[in-house]
């Protein structure tokens, strides 16, 4: 079958066929690929930074949307021709970015029948770590005031929906460009975070205090951030630059895990409506490494795709 992967750790992603997947075991279902999604995190998975469960040469995709054509003998939850989607981590057989993928069935979600095989694609790693960041880290509550920096991106705009529904007030920062899009995912505020003094115009907003909780997805906005904050806030970053606690501000570096009844909980919102998610991109597998330098640069206004 074809894939998108690595030869090597570090290896410039190509295109190369690898051995079909074998029959899945007990527990496994075999999903034929419609779409995978595609992040700055298959990066760091291509440079040996994340250990995803493969050794190359090697598929990579950490998440995907597809149709089931074979299920272990263990499971119950899935049949052939169910359409699902998944972040299906550790991967035991291959990457997503291929034509067939073996995964945990433990690890998977039905499709909501009106969502687009792209938006499917797309959507599980950002909406897994929005979710984990607000009910998780943050441990949000209705009434209460957070702050979103880095609002236009994919996971941002998802945690402003998300806040958004649990009654929060949000605040968010983002790019002219995206201003807009933010303010309809349901921010109170948007502020420009081009302006140096953003943080201080928060704690105005906020009567002098400062935002209750914060979630910082913007590579080197920790500082920033943090200085929006009240005394004995809470912030969560998801750009592996946490900074240094102060003011009793408790602080969580957060990584995305997969949770399959989150993912089912999300998928729902998902497909009714709730929640919404704009495709930036949308490549053949041919061309996965251009995919990648577009996911790496975040030029095209929203995740990247690709179809199989």
């Amino acid at each position: 079958m074809r894939a998108a992967g690595v030869r090597e750790i570090g290896g410039l992603v190509e295109v190369f066929d690898l051995p079909e997947p074998d029959a899945p075991g007990p527990g496994e279902v075999v999903i034929e690929v419609a779409a995978a999604g595609v992040g700055n995190w298959d990066n760091i998975v291509r440079t040996g930074a994340w250990d995803v469960g493969l050794t190359p040469p090697m598929a990579l995709g950490v998440e995907v949307a597809g149709t089931v054509v074979a299920v272990g003998s263990q499971v119950t939850d899935f049949r052939a021709g169910d359409e699902v989607l998944g972040h299906p981590l550790p991967l035991s057989h291959q990457g997503c970015w291929a034509e067939r993928v073996v995964v945990d069935a433990g690890l998977i979600a039905r499709k909501p029948a009106g969502v687009s095989w792209e938006t499917a694609a797309a959507f599980p790693v950002p909406a897994l770590t929005a979710e984990q960041v607000l009910s998780e880290s943050l441990k949000l509550a209705e009434n209460q005031t957070l702050l979103v920096h880095g609002a236009g991106s994919t996971t941002g705009g998802l945690a402003v929906q998300l806040a958004a529904l649990r009654g929060a007030r949000v605040i968010a920062t983002a790019g002219p460009s995206s201003a807009a899009r933010v303010t309809q995912a349901g921010a109170a505020e948007v502020l420009d975070y081009h302006d140096s003094e953003w943080p201080d115009r928060v704690r105005e907003l906020t009567g002098g205090l400062g935002a209750d909780a914060a979630l910082n997805a913007v590579p080197g906005g920790s500082t920033a951030t943090i200085a929006a904050l009240r005394e004995g806030g809470r912030m969560a970053t998801i750009t592996g630059d946490p900074p240094a606690a102060e003011r009793g501000i408790g602080v969580t570096n957060v990584y995305v895990r997969p949770d399959a009844t989150q993912l089912v909980e999300l998928s729902a919102l998902l497909g009714d409506g709730r929640l919404t998610l704009s495709v930036g991109a949308v490549l053949p597998l041919a061309e996965a490494a251009t995919a990648l330098e577009h996911a790496i640069s975040g030029t095209k206004g929203g995740p990247v795709v690709l179809r199989t």
